[in-house]
């Protein structure tokens, strides 16, 4: 078990955390913050925790954080990181798993805190796992899990009823515009300080790398989306021409009849493929708002869920950014983030964006038509300070 040795340095080193890797770049950055997620986790066994969210948010410096945070009060070996990228089979993680518990079985450790990072690398992982909670292996354990997509990790909780304990499920997502501002500046109360906050989060998003203007952020992302594609067998070249196809029509409503004609495939593939997006948390959906009930078979309103997520996608796809429908996607982002769902309306008149008790139309100047009474017209001047006090639905 020299690789797991390796992945374990305080085992060994009380100065581990100088010579990281990911927290000496996380040090090197010139913009840099804790992650407040890590606070949200359950550390009372038995839990077995999920953390899910797209690459290169952070969530494997999150972790790294938390270990360092326990090891001021727990022994070093009661901490234990697997990193599953590194595991080929489900046989080699069932070996890992019984070395580790025998390990800390022979040194008397009373309470085991197992990270096991990006599971989603490694297909049927949680069989494994579900077995030694069955075997009541890890009673006296707290297991948190990351993933870097919700294609296997988000539905496993179904896989586990009645095992997790007290774990909790955690999204790390890129950073919102208010937790942007808080991150570069603090506490913003000028007005063309706020502008011009947003207009920096409308060309670089929330993801530590392009806050940090890194200049492959965008190679990067795109890199992992490529990665993520061939790992759960689709193509990438398919999914280039479906994004390609959607981002000619947003933020226009759309069926997915429309993109498959377009691409020259069934619309049953473009909804497969639009589903594992949403499941890259690459891209959101809005549904017609018929009532008080969504429309699921009528067109869809399609956003990207971040500046970057947009800006990069239409590089990959050759495709122009257009500053109407970042804005239009940012608003949507941010409501569903609050909200947790975000519709639209289309009878007489077309109500961009419905969360909760919001109706809204993002503009990029001041309107040039009425709207019913209910409905709020922001303009592009007036989104970010409209982001800043949202707070509930």
């Amino acid at each position: 078990m020299e690789t797991l040795e390796r992945s374990n340095p305080w085992w060994f080193d009380p100065d581990w955390s100088e010579r990281d890797i990911h927290l000496r770049r996380w040090a090197s950055e010139r913009v840099r913050w804790i992650p407040q997620w890590i606070e949200h986790l359950s550390l009372s066994p038995p839990a077995l925790n999920f953390v899910y969210g797209p690459r290169q948010t952070g969530k494997t410096t999150g972790v790294k954080f938390l270990i360092k945070h326990l090891l001021e009060s727990v022994p070093p070996e009661s901490v234990v990181y697997v990193d599953l990228d590194s595991v080929v089979s489900l046989r080699e993680f069932r070996e890992v798993m019984h070395w580790v518990l025998a390990r800390a079985e022979a040194r008397g450790v009373k309470r085991l805190y197992i990270f096991l990072d990006e599971v989603t690398s490694l297909r049927g992982w949680w069989r494994v796992v579900k077995f030694y909670i069955d075997s009541g292996a890890l009673e006296r354990s707290v297991v948190t899990a990351t993933g870097s997509s919700a294609v296997e990790l988000l539905k496993t909780p179904e896989k586990f009823p009645g095992r997790r304990g007290s774990g909790r499920d955690v999204v790390v997502l890129p950073l919102g515009f208010p937790q942007f501002v808080a991150v570069l500046y603090g506490e913003a109360r000028d007005p063309a300080v706020v502008e011009a906050l947003f207009e920096e989060y409308l060309k670089r998003g929330g993801f530590p790398k392009s806050i940090n203007e890194h200049p492959d952020a965008v190679a990067s992302l795109i890199d992992a989306v490529v990665s993520e594609t061939y790992r759960h067998g689709r193509s990438p070249q398919l999914l280039k021409e479906i994004i390609g196809a959607i981002m000619e029509k947003v933020p226009s409503p759309l069926s997915y009849h429309a993109v498959a004609q377009e691409v020259g495939i069934s619309h049953n593939t473009v909804r497969d493929y639009v589903e594992f997006l949403k499941d890259l948390y690459l891209l959101g959906v809005a549904y017609l708002l018929e009532g008080d009930k969504p429309n699921l078979r009528r067109e869809k309103k399609i956003f990207f869920r971040d500046p970057l997520i947009y800006r990069a996608l239409a590089w990959w796809t050759g495709k122009a950014v257009d500053e109407s429908t970042l804005l239009e996607h940012v608003a949507q982002e941010h409501l569903y983030r609050t909200c947790g769902s975000v519709y639209y309306y289309r009878n007489r008149t077309e109500i961009d964006i419905v969360a909760g008790s919001y109706r809204l139309e993002i503009k990029t100047s001041k309107a040039r038509k009425s709207y019913p009474r209910e409905v709020q017209i922001v303009a592009k001047k007036d989104l970010p300070i409209f982001l800043l006090q949202l707070k509930s639905c």
